[in-house]
């Protein structure tokens, strides 16, 4: 079964029993929301569609050397919500863990480390981390 937006997410989902799939829970996945949902549910999927590309071509006209996206993909909170050290030395974190966002991991060339791109409606964030995460840096972190 395809979720709302017309991906096949729900399915690829290692958490899909937890909240059963886009159409039983109505675009809120584990209590939360969806960016793509919220998208298809104002403009159906061309709106999504034309938001993805809006966020590709921002994220692209910042002109990180080397953060070149040609796609985002659906992304669980829990998943990529990493704690990025301050400069005071406390560690946060800046997304939700019950939220789907739009986001892609690119390798930063040259070196083992990469760079994770998250965005929704109201935020971009773009950090570089090394293997599974570790050692996080914030790149940028934009509002929209």
């Amino acid at each position: 079964m395809a979720s709302l937006c017309g991906t096949n997410c729900c399915e690829e989902c290692s958490r899909k029993q937890d909240c059963g799939g886009c159409e039983t829970c109505e675009g809120q996945p584990f209590g939360g929301s969806c960016i793509a949902a919220e998208c298809v549910k104002r403009g159906g999927l061309e709106e999504f569609s034309r938001f993805k590309q809006e966020l590709i071509s921002e994220c692209n006209a910042l002109q990180i050397k080397g953060l070149q996206l040609q796609n985002l993909n659906l992304l669980n909170g829990f998943f990529v919500n990493l704690e990025y050290p301050l400069a005071n030395g406390q560690k946060v974190q800046f997304l939700k863990d019950n939220r789907v966002y739009l986001g892609n991991q690119i390798e930063v060339e040259g070196s083992d480390r990469c760079y994770g791109i998250v965005a929704d409606e109201s935020f971009i964030l773009i950090g570089e981390y090394g293997c599974n995460g570790a050692d996080p840096e914030i790149v940028l972190y934009k509002k929209r």
